[in-house]
């Protein structure tokens, strides 16, 4: 019976996102759904788009093993990416309405840093877009009882979502979001509900918790853990700004107020909805503590899952499975739309001999093959790093490094310093990757991440050569 929900909700989905299709009319329709999003529509996408696999699996997986500290990228470091972006970021660029962030780029500097910036865009979804097809394989695999091999299951996922979101684009995102968030707020809260039942409610859980240490969220007073503490957060707050599927709900809302505010307010129900998947995972070290310690001894992102299928009836077993498909599927289709959407235009259109002039149709068909290949390209990651036992949290973590050290600075500086030049911008992205790269191979573990290095010499070189050489005319 669950396995046969799961089937039928699958083509509900799929059935979603294929009528959606039917309103596209040309590439802007596919990209941001013509400029027409209500607030509630704008809150769901953004909400739902970063409420992952890695929030429903990733991240108890790591709170079990560690404590909240282990969780100051994800959720603490992406909610406040959010609502940074929606005070800072949404307004200006909404302002601009561009298709994609690789226009801004282009726009404010020139065509060679739109590419480079669009090309590390497009390669920081690699790791993030691979985490929720992973996820969708383990849910395939546990639901069968292991019928379904992982590696089959990241296929069967993969092909999911990539359906509906090639004939659909934003307008696939946008119509199954709503469905998806429906079910992802109202089955975590009842499932919350049931298992506080099991437990003697809320309290005893988090009182736990407490006496077991996973409340500790500070690192020790020493230089070097509290630099990696810090690195870790703005990684993720600061390093996710620059990505294409935030910019995309941002850019699709009715209204600038809208844009900014439905930003804002979707990073804010994703802190508070991030909270419930620990609460449950943390519930089975109660209810069944042989159970919890065997299952995260194996896989600490099993811990949830497998506790619902051994306490749970099925009917909560079919809620369960409907929002943790719905959190995968929501985040999948919007961050696989992405990176295509910035290869097509801010790549692929500025290299071919014919872009400029190529035809809206023709335009609309290469993003919907570039949304199939980067697909396939996708499903071939996430078996890779299968074989290399990359957790999902670590998956969605690493994604925006690149982003970080090579799109943020140019960025910011272009939208407020009206002296920031094409040459600051290029000399800074090529400082930073020349900095990031060597560290990573040489002081990996280094008590400053790599990658932070990248970030602040970035920023130093950017301010440095734009103040000798600075931009002509303000943008």
């Amino acid at each position: 019976m669950l396995v046969s929900f799961v089937v039928l909700y699958l083509l509900i989905s799929i059935g979603i996102g294929v009528y959606a299709a039917t309103k596209v009319h040309n590439a802007k329709d596919y990209i941001t759904a013509g400029r027409q999003l209500p607030m509630g529509v704008v809150i769901a996408m953004v909400f739902a788009t970063w409420f992952g696999a890695e929030t429903v699996l990733g991240i108890p997986g790591t709170f079990v093993e560690e404590n909240l500290g282990g969780l100051i990228s994800d959720p603490f470091g992406a909610s406040f990416c959010l609502m940074l972006f929606a005070l800072v970021f949404a307004r200006p660029l909404y302002r601009k309405n561009l298709l994609t962030l690789g226009d801004f780029y282009r726009e404010k500097y020139s065509k060679p840093v739109e590419i480079v910036v669009s090309i590390a865009i497009a390669l920081s979804y690699l790791g993030w877009v691979s985490a929720q097809i992973t996820a969708l394989g383990l849910v395939f695999h546990v639901l069968t009882d292991s019928v379904i091999s992982m590696e089959l299951g990241i296929i069967l996922g993969a092909a999911i979502v990539m359906t509906y979101t090639l004939v659909g684009g934003m307008w696939s995102v946008a119509m199954t979001t709503v469905v998806q968030m429906t079910v992802i707020v109202v089955g975590l809260l009842w499932i919350a509900f049931l298992v506080s039942d099991q437990t003697g409610g809320v309290a005893p859980v988090v009182k736990h918790a407490y006496e077991a240490g996973k409340f500790e969220l500070w690192p020790s007073l020493e230089w070097a853990a509290v630099l990696t503490f810090i690195a870790g957060f703005l990684t993720m707050g600061f390093g996710s700004i620059p990505q294409q599927d935030v910019f995309q709900r941002v850019n699709s809302a009715k209204s600038e107020n809208i844009a900014v505010w439905g930003t804002f307010f979707g990073g804010v129900a994703y802190l508070f909805f991030a909270v419930i998947p620990l609460y449950l995972a943390y519930s089975a070290f109660m209810v069944d503590p042989e159970l919890a310690a065997r299952v995260s001894e194996q896989d600490s992102q099993l811990v949830l899952p497998t506790f619902v299928l051994e306490h749970m009836p099925v009917y909560a077993q079919i809620i369960f499975f409907g929002a943790l498909l719905s959190v995968i599927m929501s985040t999948a289709s919007g961050t696989l739309l992405a990176p295509s959407v910035t290869l097509s235009e801010n790549v692929i259109k500025e290299l071919l001999p014919n872009g400029k002039t190529m035809s809206d149709k023709q335009f609309l068909t290469m993003m919907r093959i570039v949304v199939a290949l980067f697909s396939v390209l996708v499903a071939l990651y996430a078996l890779y790093s299968l074989q290399e036992e990359t957790s999902i949290h670590t998956m969605v973590a690493n994604a925006y490094k690149v982003t970080l050290v090579v799109a943020l600075v140019p960025l910011f500086a272009g939208i407020y310093w009206k002296k920031a030049s094409n040459i600051g911008a290029a000399s800074s992205i090529i400082a930073g990757l020349l900095v990031w790269i060597p560290l990573e191979f040489i002081m990996p573990d280094a008590a400053l991440p790599p990658h932070f290095a990248g970030f602040i010499v970035a920023a130093v070189v950017m301010v440095v050569v734009s103040l000798l050489k600075p931009a002509k005319t303000a943008v």
